[in-house]
This record gives C-alpha cells, sequence and structure tokens, in this order.
C-alpha cells in the first residue's frame, strides 16, 4: 500500500525569489513537485513517535487498486498498541499507521469494477491510512451509505464489523440474554451496545468509569459498573447470581479468568484484545509480565465439563477474507440505513494533534470514537481560533 500526493499548484512567478526567476529563464516557475502528507511512526515508544511527515511523488493505483483522497481517518486500540510495539500486524517502523479511513475515489487502477471516480467509500487495510491520498486494493473498500458522513464511515468497519462477528457470529446473541461489555463507552463498546438494541430484550452490563454513565445509560446499558472503584463480578452477581450469556473481553490476563467464571451454562467468552498492557505512553515490561503470568488457559476436557465455550477473535488476521469481511458490511451498511446503528464519534482531531488525539483515547477519556482529519472543516478552524 503506498500513498498517492494531491498536485500542489505552483506558486505564482513574481513571488518566487529573484533568482529563481532568473533559473527559469525570468519566465513561470516550475510545477512543484506533487506532494502529501502522511502520519508516520519513526520509532516504538511515546506520542511524540508519531508526526507528520511530508512525502514526495505522485504513485498510481496499480491493477486492481484505487487511489482514494483521505477525508477521516479512524483511531484504534491496535494504533496504541502498534505505536508501543506491541502490534504484531504492523510493518517495521518507520511506517504509516491505520486501519481504517473513509473519503473519495481519485483514480482506478486497471481491472476495477463497481468503482467510479468520485464514489465515496470507506476503506479497512491492515496499516497505512493515515495519509491525505492512499491506493489501496479495491476488494478493501466499501461503498458509503447515503446519509454517512465521512467522519462516521472513518468509526464505521474496525468497531462495528469486530462487534458484529463477536455478538453474532460468536456469542450467536438471541432475545432475553445478558451481555458484558468492557470498556463500554469505547468505539467497540459504543458498537456492541447499538448492536444488542437490536435484539429483543437483552440485558446490558458495561464497565466504564463513573462520569461515563449517564451516556451509556442513555445507550441502553441498564447496568453500568465503575471498573475503578467496584469489583464488576460482585456488580454483576448482585443483579444476575448465574451470571451472564456472553462476555466480550478486551482487557486479557486476569480479566479474562474472570469473565470466563462469570458465564452461565452454555455461556459464550469472546477474547479480543490485551488491553491490560497499555498502562503509560511506552512499552510497560511489568504490565506485560503480568498479563502474560495471569493469562487464562483451560484445556478441551474442563470445557467438556463447565458447558462453556472460550473464543478468540483478530480483525487483523483476517484481511484476506473478503467475502466473509464483505457480507458482514453489507449487513451492518443496512442496519445503518434503517437508523438502528449510528457511530458515536467522540472527538476530532488534525493530522498535526495526533497526539492529544492518542492521548484522549489512552487515557480513556472518549465516548466514543476518536477520529483523525488531514485538516479541520473550516467552520472548525474558525472554533478553535475564537
Amino acid at each position: 500500500m503506498s500513498g498517492e500526493e494531491a498536485a500542489a499548484p505552483p506558486a505564482p512567478a513574481d513571488q518566487a525569489p529573484p533568482a529563481e526567476q532568473q533559473a527559469a529563464g525570468g519566465g513561470d516557475a516550475p510545477p512543484a513537485e506533487p506532494q502529501y502528507r502522511a502520519l508516520v511512526l519513526s520509532g516504538f515508544g511515546g506520542y511524540e513517535k508519531v508526526k507528520v511527515q511530508v512525502r514526495r511523488g505522485e504513485p498510481s493505483p496499480r491493477p486492481g487498486e484505487l487511489a482514494v483522497r483521505v477525508r477521516a481517518c479512524g483511531l484504534n486500540f491496535a494504533d496504541l498498541l502498534a505505536r508501543q510495539g506491541l502490534y504484531e500486524r504492523l510493518p517495521p517502523p518507520p511506517v504509516s499507521p491505520g486501519m481504517e479511513c473513509a473519503g473519495t475515489v481519485l483514480a482506478l487502477g486497471e481491472g476495477v469494477t463497481g468503482r467510479q471516480v468520485g464514489d465515496k467509500v470507506m476503506v479497512l487495510a491492515r496499516a497505512g491510512l493515515w495519509q491525505e491520498v492512499v491506493t489501496v486494493p479495491a476488494n478493501q473498500t466499501y461503498l458509503m451509505p447515503d446519509g454517512m458522513s465521512f467522519e462516521e464511515a472513518a468509526a464505521f468497519l474496525v468497531n462495528y464489523i469486530t462487534a458484529y462477528m463477536i455478538l453474532f457470529d460468536f456469542g450467536n446473541l438471541r432475545p432475553h440474554q445478558s451481555v458484558l461489555i468492557h470498556m463500554a463507552a469505547g468505539g467497540v463498546g459504543t458498537a456492541a451496545v447499538q448492536l444488542c438494541k437490536t435484539v429483543e430484550n437483552v440485558t446490558i452490563f458495561g464497565t466504564a468509569s463513573a462520569s461515563k454513565h449517564d451516556a451509556l445509560r442513555e445507550s441502553g446499558v441498564a447496568h453500568p459498573i465503575d471498573y475503578r472503584s467496584m469489583d464488576y463480578v460482585e456488580e454483576v452477581r448482585k443483579i444476575s447470581p448465574k451470571g451472564v450469556d456472553i462476555v466480550l473481553d478486551p482487557l486479557g490476563g486476569s480479566d479474562t479468568t474472570k469473565a470466563f467464571n462469570l458465564l452461565k451454562p452454555m455461556g459464550k467468552l469472546i477474547t479480543y484484545g490485551v488491553a491490560n498492557l497499555l498502562t503509560g505512553q511506552k512499552k510497560n515490561l511489568m504490565a506485560m509480565a503480568k498479563t502474560w503470568w495471569n493469562q487464562f488457559s483451560i484445556n478441551a476436557l474442563q470445557l467438556l465439563h463447565l458447558n462453556k465455550a472460550v473464543c478468540g477473535y483478530h480483525l487483523g488476521y483476517m484481511d484476506e477474507e473478503f467475502e466473509l469481511i464483505g457480507g458482514v458490511v453489507a449487513k451492518l451498511v443496512s442496519l445503518y440505513s434503517q437508523g438502528k446503528i449510528k457511530p458515536k464519534i467522540d472527538s476530532v482531531w488534525p493530522f498535526e494533534q495526533v497526539a492529544d488525539a492518542m492521548r484522549q483515547m489512552q487515557e480513556k477519556k472518549n465516548v466514543g470514537k476518536v477520529i483523525l482529519v488531514p485538516e479541520l472543516p473550516k467552520e472548525e478552524s474558525k472554533k478553535e481560533e475564537n
């Protein structure tokens, strides 16, 4: 995957330094070389490791690819892990991160069908999407539904695909069941709550800091739990002594064991992350050791006796499953068009403020999705100046 530049107009000749005018024979200055901006991870570490860089050249889409002018990018928890060197699917630095974005099609490579220049698309990739222009395989793009903003589109694919496949493909969510959603105010958590509401009479338990509980209740979480001041296992047991039918576990370590023990008979635990590894700006070896030491382990015979299921989910390892993912996206787009789901945007940050955007998410201040944009809309820029 590579980026493609937006052509920059040449500076007027009367603004060029005299020496440049003479070098050009007294005529107009030569056209400036096209360039574009990209967010680049220079090495593993803190927030300062991701910065805007200007790239030169004008790559064009190869056969089967599209060039896309990026309007908005999604920030995911995996991007925070990647910055610390804890996400194995990211190519080695220097590299542009970013698993999802949204924009408009600029050009079509040879053999591409089903897309046109000007189409508004959502893009899913292993990495490389935090750029002003990208070239990507056409089968990793999805048409945006009518009425969806670029910010919503950049908040759609990773979170909603993950939540849908966890709840319905693995979890087999049905009416009158109960679900525990950790980090319920985050991107995947918000998507999971909305998807649970598409099924009749599902009881939702959700963990989040106390300041987010009003927002969780408004979204449909029946029982918000402050994981910082309460034992969420005890809180769930008070309301549902037998436990819950499904637990969504993005935490890892000892929390996976707690999740398994909270399952009712025929319950399902789906683990899809190791957020407990992230304790600060940089890699924490103690947290890594603690999480590894406390990692949940069980054998097939124990599962047989306990009548429970354990599933593992990692969207990053399904980047070749185009038909499978495409089917899920079609279902999600239909739900969006029916008004049953809608991405919740926490905040929008220009590329230059990527460190602040990452801090917003890593410090768990967000309610919904954190979005990066190449530049803020003019009206937003004016608000900031005022």
